[in-house]
């Protein structure tokens, strides 16, 4: 791309003892979106349920993790392209080894901010280091490509895009620096991706000697823009725009490629819905988000929330899970949602968590923080064990008796403790890491300058609110399990413009998620009117002191699939507030077969908190029965033949999907048959 006047960096100066993070995953300029994330260093996770998964991330996972990046090989092509490596070294792995390691040094980074930690430090300084040695003199990076063996037989750089995700790995380098100087101070990567993404803006666009050419696998969009945020350099911004503007214009069909499994078939603002491989698809959508706010452009804005409506409405799974199909991970037609051959893999559901907070920042609609909440406390949870240090690839929504594994990423296995293409784990890492950027933000709504919460967690934050200063709020809640959510206004500084503490009106915004029909609230003894799917605006003089409750009703839902989702017809899921839940076959009584399994859609569900279960949970008791099963000769039988008795009406257990599988791999289904 041409050479533009830099822009000046964004102001990123905290108030007096704020902590040290200044942003986190994604900091729109301001003025630029609705919504501004108030930074993990200024919000924080206390306690409750997300503080025990990032309690297991930060001390069994993220350690693990880096012992993994070393015997997994990717060091060793580091150095190796270093000059480094010892003799006889060869470059091992798929082509996006070097991914993995940025995508835990940005885990690090941002588990460094919430709690400073030598070790912590000392390794984001050690591989730092040991990427800027990799890194080729006129700022090129991919250490496979960059192989001095010629072991892997590549064609050198950018020969073939559609698959060799060197543009991929870079967008996941920008992500880990900018994490890394935003939590630490620290500048040493950053360096070495504005090396890197001069020789991008250098190399690619429509220029003179330059290539018209894309990189298959979505993401360097992303890092691009927040590189931008952080630099100030619009030339970062400006290629990122030329990147979401050239798809489906025929670059990767050029290649000789089939371009829909590559999000290339159709231009951005032209596509109605998302196609293709699932993680490629949202990647590609978060980062054209991003581009849309920064360069006000209204038209691509709207393409892509129509895009996410259609997706919402008929390529999600009940958990939040994205990607129908196996076969090249991909979505599926319209409906084509199966459950036993969910591929809802892990990556999917952060990139849709990814593409949801931006659009919430770009629009300030609570649609899409429902469905960052649906993702973030069912599929995405899914994915890795309590423990924080086991994973699952693929997230089916149901797991039949006596399956059994036929290749690496098939769950008859089980949790693993990495994978040979281990893109899971380190994105798991680095967004538990930053999951307290997610939880509020600052805002005007209906002209009215306020804070906005989103999720919700026991949690401590300090945001600026304009003409107010430092607002801190305390929340005090026992969500998921319990509905009551209680925010305290512990602190309330002067407001700037000569007006005296205490006087100046500001908007306390909570969501009210859309299925929490008959809600309460009330503040100073004031009863509300909160009404699901929006946010509860509270437009008061608040002071210190000051509380609004909110109470979130926690009743059992039989939700029903939209039938044309053949594989659900007849079946009904429970749903506890943000909750999908699943019968274990663990939890069943002597007899009952969950893949035989039917229940009474009638009768009352009974809810049961366990705390000496799965680290604590509500289980959920419907009633029902086993079918029987025939186990005929054939799989199908006369229509006139009658079924087999069913046996006793019993009491049966389901427990939240999010932890199923950690007693070990069993029969297990979130979609119920009714009788």
């Amino acid at each position: 791309m041409a050479t533009q006047t830099a822009a000046q960096p964004t102001d990123t100066t905290l108030p007096p003892g704020a902590p040290p993070v200044s942003a986190g995953p994604a900091r729109p300029t301001p003025g630029t979106t609705a919504l501004q994330p108030v930074a993990p260093g200024a919000a924080r996770i206390t306690g409750g349920y997300w503080a025990d998964r990032q309690r297991a991330n930060r001390e069994n996972a993220i350690p693990t993790g880096r012992e993994r990046l070393e015997s997994a090989g990717n060091l060793t092509n580091l150095r190796i392209a270093a000059g480094t490596a010892p003799e006889g070294a060869r470059v091992t792995g798929p082509i996006f080894m070097d991914s993995d390691v940025y995508k835990w040094l940005e885990a690090a980074a941002w588990e460094h901010g919430r709690e400073p930690s030598e070790q912590l430090l000392g390794w984001i300084r050690e591989l730092t280091a040991e990427v800027a040695a990799a890194q080729a003199e006129d700022g090129y990076l991919d250490s496979v490509v960059q192989e001095q063996d010629g072991s892997l037989g590549r064609r050198g750089r950018y020969a073939d895009l559609p698959w060799s995700h060197e543009m991929y790995c870079a967008g996941h380098l920008f992500q880990a620096a900018v994490a890394v100087v935003r939590a630490t101070g620290e500048r040493g990567l950053l360096d070495v991706a504005v090396r890197l993404a001069d020789h991008l803006d250098t190399t690619f666009g429509d220029g003179e000697g330059q290539l018209r050419d894309v990189d298959g696998h979505p993401v360097v969009e992303m890092g691009l823009v927040e590189l931008f945020r952080e630099t100030g350099e619009r030339r970062y911004l400006e290629l990122a725009r030329w990147m979401v503007e050239a798809r489906g214009t025929g670059i990767i069909e050029g290649h000789g490629k089939e371009p829909t499994y590559f999000s290339d078939r159709v231009r951005v603002r032209e596509a109605t819905t998302v196609e293709g491989h699932a993680v490629r698809a949202v990647y590609l959508t978060a980062g054209a988000a991003d581009v849309a706010a920064e360069t006000d452009d209204a038209e691509l804005l709207a393409a892509l929330g129509r895009q996410f409506d259609h997706m919402l409405a008929t390529k999600t799974y009940i958990t939040g899970g994205l990607g129908s199909r196996w076969d090249m991970e991909a979505f599926g037609d319209p409906y084509e949602l199966p459950s036993d051959r969910a591929y809802a893999e892990t990556c999917a559901a952060i990139g849709g968590i990814q593409w949801a907070h931006r659009m919430l920042l770009a629009t300030g609609e609570a649609k899409y923080a429902d469905v960052a909440e649906r993702m973030l406390h069912n599929g995405f949870p899914a994915g890795v064990s309590l423990s924080g240090d086991e994973y699952f690839y693929v997230n089916p929504l149901q797991f039949r008796d006596s399956s059994h594994a036929n290749e690496n990423r098939s769950p008859a296995h089980g949790r693993r403790g990495w994978f040979d293409c281990a893109c899971c784990p380190p994105n798991i890492m680095r967004t538990i890491s930053s999951l307290d950027g997610y939880l509020a933000t600052t805002g005007a709504v209906d002209g009215t300058d306020g804070v906005q919460l989103h999720l919700f967690a026991p949690s401590a934050l300090t945001a600026q609110v304009e003409g107010v200063g430092a607002v801190g709020l305390v929340v005090e809640t026992g969500y998921p399990w319990d509905g009551g959510v209680r925010v305290r206004v512990d602190s309330c500084s002067p407001g700037g413009q000569g007006e005296p503490a205490g006087t100046a009106e500001w908007t306390l915004s909570v969501r009210v998620p859309a299925w929490a029909a008959g809600a309460t609230a009330r503040v100073a003894g004031q009863e509300l009117a909160p009404q699901p799917g929006t946010y509860l605006r509270v437009t008061r003089t608040w002071a210190a002191g000051d509380v609004l409750e909110l109470d979130l009703p926690l009743d059992v839902r039989l939700s029903r699939a939209d039938r044309r989702v053949d594989d659900a017809r007849g079946a009904v899921a429970l749903e506890r507030g943000p909750l999908v839940y699943a019968l274990e076959q663990v939890d069943q009584p002597e007899g009952v077969l969950v893949d035989d399994v039917v229940v009474d859609g009638s009768a009352p569900v009974g809810a049961e908190h366990r705390d000496d279960l799965l680290g604590g949970v509500v289980v959920l008791h419907p009633r029902g029965r086993s079918a029987g099963h025939e186990g005929g000769a054939a799989t199908w039988l006369p229509a006139t033949d009658p079924e087999p008795a069913p046996g006793e009406d019993v009491e049966l257990t389901a427990v939240p999907y999010a932890v199923w599988a950690n007693r070990g791999v069993g029969p297990m289904r979130v979609w119920l048959p009714v009788r």
